[in-house]
């Protein structure tokens, strides 16, 4: 009752007075940890849940909320073996599914996530978070056709976040439909440009044959970052295409493009096909 009336500081001191009471009474522990976690003490709202656990493991709220604050702390496995517990209690609980196919995301491993977030999904179809957790594990695993499926849905669902919009156009790409590619990404672009966006509009252009089309959206995504590879990369295989389509006449295509993938080549070092054209071209 005091923490609901904002006496945190207040209802804290009681909690910590009733363990010293009763050292055995979980819902003090979780009090405190539910105070220590909306106040961002993520390590003491930690030691909190993790002392209502060893206290009552089957609880189900302190196993949840344990496993919530581990993967808070980036402590991911440790997360996942709370979640665990929580869900052996309440298999279907929804934010226990969503959280864990998350955390094994986190731990790239997307196989083990699956079937939790499937089951996420199953429980509220109508979450967006849900049906994009859902879609990146299918990406995850190679099934484009299924995360597309999920994103989309998700895209009815829930406000249109870049993430979800190029997440979207990426699983697109991956089954060939450069055209819906395309639209996805111009969409992004007209609501939150970045660079990242307009190198994935110029990849599906380029997918296209819509080789000039191409070109200047990788030179879009130089202008707000002149640094960023993969669109120095698309500038150099642009201009390699130029020059072949030339028959090799257009020698400044040719410059321009061992020019750019020099640079990236200089930003980022490890990239075998990159240094696979130079060496070819250079």
């Amino acid at each position: 009752l005091l923490e609901s009336q904002g006496l945190d500081s207040v209802a804290l001191a009681e909690f910590e007075k009733a363990i010293s009471i009763n050292p055995k009474m979980t819902t003090a522990y979780l009090g405190i940890g539910q105070i220590q976690k909306k106040r961002g003490n993520l390590d003491k709202a930690e030691e909190a849940y993790h002392a209502a656990v060893q206290v009552e493991p089957t609880n189900f709220d302190a196993q949840y909320n344990h496993g919530l604050v581990l993967q808070l702390l980036n402590r991911v496995a440790e997360a996942v073996r709370s979640y665990l517990r929580a869900l052996s209690i309440k298999p279907d609980d929804f934010d226990s599914n969503l959280n864990i196919a998350t955390a094994y995301l986190q731990l790239g491993e997307a196989g083990p996530g699956l079937s939790y977030a499937q089951r996420a999904v199953r429980i509220n179809g109508k979450s967006g978070p849900a049906r994009v957790n859902l879609g990146a594990i299918y990406s995850a695993l190679g099934d484009y056709d299924h995360a597309v499926v999920e994103f989309q849905q998700a895209a009815e669902l829930m406000d249109l976040s870049p993430e979800l919009l190029l997440n979207l156009a990426d699983a697109l790409g991956k089954t060939g439909r450069y055209a819906e590619m395309q639209n996805t990404l111009e969409q992004l672009i007209r609501t939150k440009p970045s660079a990242t966006a307009y190198e994935r509009l110029a990849s599906a252009l380029f997918r296209q044959q819509k080789y000039d089309e191409a070109l200047t959206q990788f030179r879009m995504a130089l202008k707000l970052d002149p640094d960023y590879s993969p669109a120095l990369n698309g500038v150099g295989v642009s201009m390699l295409n130029k020059y072949l389509l030339s028959e090799k006449r257009d020698l400044d295509a040719r410059e321009e493009a061992l020019k750019a993938l020099r640079r990236s080549l200089q930003v980022e070092h490890h990239q075998p096909a990159v240094v696979d054209l130079l060496n070819r071209y250079g």
